[in-house]
């Protein structure tokens, strides 16, 4: 046997039915349970007590794989000529598994063949081995692009863009519609291709707190990584993912927060600044919405902040930042109080600064107590259809009728942030979704219920004087970030001012 099958061999032995393993039953309870794979994926690896390299593939398996189920549905059935609907479900979720290496990773065909099989017999499917091994070869014996041919044959317009990106077809129209609304027609596959790479993590240096030495050990610990990576890959039997480069160079550009830095791989509890509480692991579209409220004017000591819908306390934390720098205070609000305790972790060094409550936010305005707040921010639940990149479960888990539920919601928590929003103070209505109900719908039924005493901020204007590079918004009274662009996830940003 050659050092390279040795070490090939080493590595399905060791590392890889404990990696796929750990991939498959996060899978199965985000099927099964409703569970979240951001949440429970880390749970499961500490766990299984994986190697950082191990770590990452399964990561990798776990998040690529969900956000591609609607590609590989299609691939599957066309190599089995069955409906995946009459696959057992464990079954399904294995041959996800190994579509995924075959056509989206640099894993090799006989590996990625024969541990699928193994792992059928392991989640104790082993009358399916069989058929798995069937699938799996004819799937391996395509390209990728062969099969984006094979599955998107006789199809037109959303529903082959739908089949090709593995988005739901309801969504495609809904990111169409709202590029339209910018002009955009020509950028929706570029959208859809962004949504799915998987994003490298993004830090906020909290102002005030972030020192110097805290990027430059970021810096630091990038450059370990990428060596170790590198020395790693030389011996490797499953290198890392490919990736388009022109997908992703908008990713691997420079932040567009002031406060962002951006390149971060593997765990970033690894560097000390993050660990500590200086450095937050937060998405630059966020970081830019927390800062276009704080930074849309001076500072006067003494105001009062209020962020409404403050789980799980990132763009809380970058606000509280700010509010220590100018001499004003923030209350956080928190509806569920499991979020809550995540809110006041996320909180805690900041002292006196901040005050930390629970209750339904719709409340405010409503008690007669007449505390008024000189900005407020509303970050409202919505269908994250923004943020698809980074929580592959939501483009399956909502539906069209979830879009006007939660308008409901917006527009009652929006009416409450007018009751208790000071004159001459700022509200930011920001949400991580570009669907046009959620955005611009909402702030047309907003001034409509409350032009009498809102007027609009000229947000774009706002965004690009605190960006630290072009952020690539329309130019109009509102602010709508797109991943393809900028590299954040599309977060839209609104501001308004009590008159």
């Amino acid at each position: 046997m050659s050092p390279h099958q040795h070490r090939e061999q080493q590595s399905r032995t060791v590392r890889g039915p404990s990696a796929r393993r750990v991939a498959f039953d996060v899978i199965r309870a985000v099927q099964v349970d409703d569970a979240y794979a951001n949440l429970l994926l880390p749970t499961r690896i500490r766990r299984a007590a994986l190697s950082p390299r191990d770590a990452g593939f399964a990561t990798e398996l776990t998040y690529g794989t969900i956000r591609m189920i609607g590609r590989y549905d299609a691939v599957i059935e066309a190599a089995s000529g069955r409906r995946v609907a009459n696959v057992e479900a464990d079954v399904l979720d294995v041959l996800r598994l190994g579509v995924h290496q075959l056509l989206a990773m640099r894993t090799p065909t006989h590996a990625a063949v024969s541990a699928t099989v193994e792992l059928t017999r392991e989640v104790g499917a082993h009358r399916a081995t069989g058929f798995v091994n069937a699938v799996m070869r004819k799937v391996a014996a395509k390209t990728p692009g062969e099969w984006d041919t094979e599955i998107t044959r006789g199809l037109t317009g959303d529903e082959l863009l739908a089949t090709r990106w593995s988005h739901p077809a309801w969504v495609v129209a809904s990111l169409r519609d709202a590029l339209a609304a910018e002009r955009s027609r020509d950028e929706l596959v570029a959208l859809l291709a962004a949504d799915d790479v998987a994003p490298r993590v993004q830090l906020a240096a909290l102002p005030g707190f972030a020192t110097d030495a805290d990027v430059a050990e970021v810096t630091a610990v990038l450059r370990a990584t990428a060596d170790a990576a590198q020395d790693d890959d030389a011996a490797a039997a499953e290198p890392p993912v490919r990736t388009d480069a022109d997908v992703v160079a908008a990713a691997d550009a420079q932040p567009v927060s002031p406060v962002g830095i951006r390149g971060v791989t593997g765990d970033p509890a690894r560097v000390p600044g993050v660990a500590a509480g200086r450095l937050r692991v937060q998405d630059e579209g966020s970081q830019l919405a927390a800062l276009a409220l704080s930074r849309s004017s001076a500072v006067r000591a003494g105001e009062r902040w209020l962020d409404l819908c403050a789980g799980p306390g990132g763009k809380a934390a970058l606000l509280a930042a700010e509010a220590a720098q100018g001499g004003a205070t923030l209350v956080a609000n928190e509806l569920v109080p499991a979020r809550a305790g995540l809110v006041r972790q996320a909180l805690a060094q900041f002292g006196d600064t901040v005050t930390v409550v629970e209750g339904d936010a719709r409340r405010y305005g409503q008690d007669g107590a007449g505390v008024t707040y000189d900005r407020v921010l509303l970050d409202a639940p919505c269908t994250g259809l923004g943020a698809l990149r980074r929580r592959p479960e939501a483009r399956w888990r909502k539906v069209p009728e979830d879009v006007q539920e939660l308008a409901e919601l917006q527009r009652e928590l929006l009416d409450a942030a007018v009751r208790v929003l000071a004159p001459g103070g700022t509200l930011a209505y920001v949400t991580c979704s570009p669907h046009l109900a959620e955005t611009r719908g909402q702030v047309d039924a907003l001034m409509a219920r409350h032009g009498d005493v809102l007027e609009q901020v000229d947000t774009a204007a706002v965004v690009r004087s605190v960006a630290a590079r072009d952020p690539q918004v329309a130019d109009g009274m509102t602010a709508q970030l797109w991943p393809h662009r900028v590299g954040t996830d599309a977060m839209f940003i609104a501001l308004f001012r009590r008159v």
